[in-house]
Protein backbone atom coordinates (compact mmCIF):
# COMPACT_ATOMS: atom_id res chain seq x y z
CA UNK A 1 0.00 0.00 0.00
CA UNK A 2 1.12 3.62 -0.66
CA UNK A 3 1.56 5.82 2.10
CA UNK A 4 -0.07 8.60 1.55
CA UNK A 5 1.46 12.25 3.16
CA UNK A 6 -1.20 12.21 5.79
CA UNK A 7 -0.11 8.87 7.11
CA UNK A 8 3.40 9.16 9.14
CA UNK A 9 5.74 6.80 9.34
CA UNK A 10 5.86 4.20 12.11
CA UNK A 11 1.83 3.11 11.76
CA UNK A 12 0.96 0.09 10.41
CA UNK A 13 -1.14 0.52 7.51
CA UNK A 14 -2.41 -3.22 7.74
CA UNK A 15 -4.33 -2.94 10.57
CA UNK A 16 -7.45 -1.47 11.37
CA UNK A 17 -7.34 1.86 14.07
CA UNK A 18 -10.62 2.75 16.21
CA UNK A 19 -9.54 6.63 15.48
CA UNK A 20 -9.86 6.00 11.48
CA UNK A 21 -12.79 3.87 11.65
CA UNK A 22 -14.42 6.93 13.43
CA UNK A 23 -12.92 9.05 10.88
CA UNK A 24 -14.96 6.87 8.25
CA UNK A 25 -18.35 7.03 9.93
CA UNK A 26 -18.24 10.64 9.56
CA UNK A 27 -17.30 10.89 5.91
CA UNK A 28 -13.59 11.54 6.43
CA UNK A 29 -10.99 10.44 4.10
CA UNK A 30 -8.06 9.92 6.57
CA UNK A 31 -8.98 5.76 6.72
CA UNK A 32 -7.93 2.96 4.56
CA UNK A 33 -9.69 -0.69 3.10
CA UNK A 34 -9.04 -1.94 5.85
CA UNK A 35 -10.76 0.77 8.48
CA UNK A 36 -13.37 0.72 6.26
CA UNK A 37 -14.20 -3.52 6.29
CA UNK A 38 -14.01 -2.93 9.86
CA UNK A 39 -16.42 -0.13 10.12
CA UNK A 40 -18.92 -2.31 7.77
CA UNK A 41 -18.83 -5.13 10.11
CA UNK A 42 -19.60 -2.82 13.28
CA UNK A 43 -22.98 -1.14 11.31
CA UNK A 44 -24.41 -4.94 10.35
CA UNK A 45 -24.08 -5.77 14.01
CA UNK A 46 -25.18 -2.08 15.63
CA UNK A 47 -26.72 -0.22 12.45
CA UNK A 48 -27.17 3.20 14.42
CA UNK A 49 -23.78 3.50 15.12
CA UNK A 50 -22.76 5.73 12.14
CA UNK A 51 -25.79 7.90 12.62
CA UNK A 52 -24.74 8.42 16.33
CA UNK A 53 -21.03 9.19 15.59
CA UNK A 54 -22.06 11.69 12.73
CA UNK A 55 -24.66 13.46 15.39
CA UNK A 56 -21.74 13.59 17.47
CA UNK A 57 -19.77 15.35 14.77
CA UNK A 58 -22.45 17.93 13.91
CA UNK A 59 -23.45 19.03 16.90
CA UNK A 60 -19.40 19.62 17.63
CA UNK A 61 -19.21 21.85 14.58
CA UNK A 62 -22.08 23.62 15.83
CA UNK A 63 -20.45 23.94 19.59
CA UNK A 64 -17.51 25.12 18.11
CA UNK A 65 -19.37 27.80 16.17
CA UNK A 66 -21.41 29.20 18.57
CA UNK A 67 -18.34 29.62 20.94
CA UNK A 68 -16.07 31.28 18.61
CA UNK A 69 -19.07 33.44 17.77
CA UNK A 70 -19.23 34.01 21.15
CA UNK A 71 -15.54 35.35 21.19
CA UNK A 72 -13.77 32.07 22.90
CA UNK A 73 -10.26 31.94 20.58
CA UNK A 74 -9.00 28.61 22.82
CA UNK A 75 -9.79 25.39 22.46
CA UNK A 76 -8.85 22.46 24.93
CA UNK A 77 -9.95 19.38 22.90
CA UNK A 78 -10.00 15.75 24.97
CA UNK A 79 -10.11 12.83 23.69
CA UNK A 80 -10.55 14.49 20.07
CA UNK A 81 -9.84 11.73 17.84
CA UNK A 82 -7.69 12.79 14.31
CA UNK A 83 -8.79 15.88 13.86
CA UNK A 84 -10.65 15.23 10.20
CA UNK A 85 -13.33 16.69 8.70
CA UNK A 86 -15.16 19.60 10.56
CA UNK A 87 -12.49 19.52 13.06
CA UNK A 88 -12.45 21.99 15.79
CA UNK A 89 -9.09 24.11 14.51
CA UNK A 90 -11.51 24.61 10.69
CA UNK A 91 -14.31 25.66 12.39
CA UNK A 92 -13.03 27.86 14.99
CA UNK A 93 -10.56 29.60 12.33
CA UNK A 94 -13.56 30.01 9.96
CA UNK A 95 -14.60 32.65 12.02
CA UNK A 96 -11.55 33.56 14.33
CA UNK A 97 -7.89 32.81 12.47
CA UNK A 98 -5.96 33.33 15.14
CA UNK A 99 -7.97 31.20 17.25
CA UNK A 100 -5.96 28.49 19.44
CA UNK A 101 -6.90 24.59 19.90
CA UNK A 102 -5.04 21.77 21.34
CA UNK A 103 -6.02 18.14 21.07
CA UNK A 104 -5.26 15.59 23.14
CA UNK A 105 -6.11 11.77 22.68
CA UNK A 106 -4.96 8.68 24.77
CA UNK A 107 -4.50 6.83 21.33
CA UNK A 108 -1.05 6.90 20.01
CA UNK A 109 -2.52 6.65 16.27
CA UNK A 110 -4.69 9.14 16.50
CA UNK A 111 -1.73 11.80 18.15
CA UNK A 112 0.31 10.42 14.86
CA UNK A 113 -2.09 11.11 12.40
CA UNK A 114 -2.92 14.35 13.77
CA UNK A 115 0.71 15.63 14.20
CA UNK A 116 1.15 15.27 10.24
CA UNK A 117 -1.82 16.93 9.47
CA UNK A 118 -1.42 19.78 12.32
CA UNK A 119 2.33 20.15 10.69
CA UNK A 120 2.97 23.61 10.36
CA UNK A 121 -0.16 25.34 11.50
CA UNK A 122 1.00 27.45 14.72
CA UNK A 123 -2.32 27.57 16.53
CA UNK A 124 -2.87 24.22 16.58
CA UNK A 125 -1.38 21.23 18.19
CA UNK A 126 -1.74 17.65 19.79
CA UNK A 127 -0.23 15.87 22.55
CA UNK A 128 -0.54 12.38 23.85
CA UNK A 129 -2.57 11.92 27.18
CA UNK A 130 -5.15 10.50 29.51
CA UNK A 131 -8.64 11.91 29.93
CA UNK A 132 -8.09 10.19 33.15
CA UNK A 133 -5.44 12.54 33.38
CA UNK A 134 -6.53 15.59 33.71
CA UNK A 135 -3.44 17.15 36.10
CA UNK A 136 -0.82 15.90 33.43
CA UNK A 137 -2.78 17.71 30.48
CA UNK A 138 -2.99 21.13 32.23
CA UNK A 139 0.71 21.08 32.89
CA UNK A 140 1.63 19.86 29.43
CA UNK A 141 4.56 22.22 27.97
CA UNK A 142 2.11 22.54 24.38
CA UNK A 143 -1.40 23.13 26.16
CA UNK A 144 0.63 26.10 28.02
CA UNK A 145 1.73 27.66 24.77
CA UNK A 146 -1.21 27.81 23.22
CA UNK A 147 -3.94 27.77 26.09
CA UNK A 148 -3.75 31.22 28.69
CA UNK A 149 -5.72 29.48 31.44
CA UNK A 150 -5.68 33.06 32.82
CA UNK A 151 -8.43 33.70 29.93
CA UNK A 152 -11.74 31.92 29.28
CA UNK A 153 -11.24 28.39 27.61
CA UNK A 154 -13.36 25.19 25.79
CA UNK A 155 -13.41 22.23 27.09
CA UNK A 156 -14.43 20.02 24.63
CA UNK A 157 -15.51 16.08 26.20
CA UNK A 158 -16.87 14.75 23.12
CA UNK A 159 -17.34 11.41 23.30
CA UNK A 160 -14.61 10.65 25.88
CA UNK A 161 -16.35 10.58 29.18
CA UNK A 162 -17.65 7.20 28.77
CA UNK A 163 -14.73 5.69 28.00
CA UNK A 164 -13.86 6.20 31.67
CA UNK A 165 -15.28 3.62 34.41
CA UNK A 166 -16.12 4.70 37.27
CA UNK A 167 -13.26 4.16 39.04
CA UNK A 168 -11.20 6.57 36.97
CA UNK A 169 -13.42 9.14 38.55
CA UNK A 170 -14.94 11.00 35.20
CA UNK A 171 -16.41 13.48 37.64
CA UNK A 172 -13.54 14.18 39.30
CA UNK A 173 -11.45 14.54 36.25
CA UNK A 174 -14.14 17.40 35.24
CA UNK A 175 -13.75 19.11 38.35
CA UNK A 176 -10.40 19.24 37.94
CA UNK A 177 -11.24 20.84 34.73
CA UNK A 178 -13.34 23.35 36.10
CA UNK A 179 -11.31 24.71 38.67
CA UNK A 180 -8.02 25.08 36.32
CA UNK A 181 -10.39 27.75 33.76
CA UNK A 182 -11.40 30.71 34.33
CA UNK A 183 -14.97 32.59 34.75
CA UNK A 184 -16.45 32.91 31.06
CA UNK A 185 -14.91 29.17 30.40
CA UNK A 186 -17.46 26.61 28.84
CA UNK A 187 -17.71 22.81 29.00
CA UNK A 188 -19.01 20.61 26.71
CA UNK A 189 -20.29 17.03 26.92
CA UNK A 190 -21.53 14.15 24.74
CA UNK A 191 -21.69 10.80 26.65
CA UNK A 192 -23.37 7.54 25.40
CA UNK A 193 -26.60 6.97 27.06
CA UNK A 194 -27.95 3.82 28.75
CA UNK A 195 -31.67 4.99 28.42
CA UNK A 196 -33.74 3.81 25.88
CA UNK A 197 -31.03 1.69 24.17
CA UNK A 198 -31.88 -0.96 21.93
CA UNK A 199 -30.61 -4.81 23.04
CA UNK A 200 -28.15 -4.81 20.22
CA UNK A 201 -26.12 -1.72 21.05
CA UNK A 202 -26.65 -2.92 24.65
CA UNK A 203 -24.70 -6.20 23.37
CA UNK A 204 -22.11 -4.58 21.55
CA UNK A 205 -21.17 -2.47 24.82
CA UNK A 206 -21.01 -5.86 26.40
CA UNK A 207 -18.93 -6.77 23.61
CA UNK A 208 -16.48 -3.52 24.27
CA UNK A 209 -15.47 -4.75 27.99
CA UNK A 210 -13.36 -7.14 25.56
CA UNK A 211 -11.35 -4.52 24.36
CA UNK A 212 -8.79 -1.66 26.03
CA UNK A 213 -11.50 1.01 25.20
CA UNK A 214 -14.92 -0.22 26.82
CA UNK A 215 -17.47 1.94 26.74
CA UNK A 216 -19.83 2.73 30.02
CA UNK A 217 -23.27 3.58 29.18
CA UNK A 218 -24.48 6.12 31.66
CA UNK A 219 -28.49 7.05 32.29
CA UNK A 220 -29.24 11.12 31.65
CA UNK A 221 -29.34 11.75 35.32
CA UNK A 222 -25.51 10.82 35.38
CA UNK A 223 -24.50 12.29 32.55
CA UNK A 224 -26.29 15.37 33.87
CA UNK A 225 -23.97 15.47 37.07
CA UNK A 226 -20.94 15.93 35.01
CA UNK A 227 -22.31 19.71 34.90
CA UNK A 228 -22.74 20.48 38.36
CA UNK A 229 -20.84 23.91 39.49
CA UNK A 230 -21.65 25.04 36.02
CA UNK A 231 -24.43 27.09 33.82
CA UNK A 232 -26.17 24.87 31.70
CA UNK A 233 -26.73 26.89 28.40
CA UNK A 234 -30.10 25.77 26.58
CA UNK A 235 -31.32 23.97 25.86
CA UNK A 236 -29.83 21.75 28.44
CA UNK A 237 -28.76 17.96 28.51
CA UNK A 238 -30.37 16.74 25.37
CA UNK A 239 -30.29 13.80 23.02
CA UNK A 240 -27.47 15.01 20.37
CA UNK A 241 -29.73 16.39 17.21
CA UNK A 242 -31.95 18.22 19.52
CA UNK A 243 -28.61 20.67 20.86
CA UNK A 244 -29.31 23.63 18.69
CA UNK A 245 -30.04 22.28 15.13
CA UNK A 246 -29.48 24.48 12.22
CA UNK A 247 -32.89 23.24 10.73
CA UNK A 248 -35.85 21.24 12.14
CA UNK A 249 -35.26 18.66 9.29
CA UNK A 250 -31.46 18.11 10.61
CA UNK A 251 -33.84 16.70 13.88
CA UNK A 252 -35.15 13.26 12.07
CA UNK A 253 -37.99 12.01 13.19
CA UNK A 254 -36.55 10.06 16.54
CA UNK A 255 -33.66 11.88 17.75
CA UNK A 256 -33.15 9.54 20.61
CA UNK A 257 -31.76 6.96 18.15
CA UNK A 258 -28.37 9.11 18.49
CA UNK A 259 -27.83 6.97 21.21
CA UNK A 260 -26.34 10.01 23.31
CA UNK A 261 -26.60 13.27 25.23
CA UNK A 262 -24.93 16.12 24.77
CA UNK A 263 -24.81 19.87 26.56
CA UNK A 264 -22.78 22.95 26.57
CA UNK A 265 -22.14 25.12 30.20
CA UNK A 266 -20.21 27.89 31.25
CA UNK A 267 -18.05 28.70 34.29
CA UNK A 268 -19.85 32.16 36.01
Amino acid sequence: MTRPSWAPEGIDLERPSASRVYDYFIGGLHNFEIDRVLAEQIAAFSPSIAETMRANRELLRRCVRFLAESGIDQFLDIGSGIPTVGNVHEVAHAVNPSARVVYVDIDPVAVAHSSAILDGDPNAAVIHADAAQPAKILADPQVRTLIDFEKPVAVLLLGVLHFLADDADPAGCVVALREAVAPGSYLAITHATLDGQPAEVLEAQKLSGRTSTEIILRTHEQISTYFDGWTLLEPGVVHLPLWRPEDPADVGENPWESGAFGGLARKD
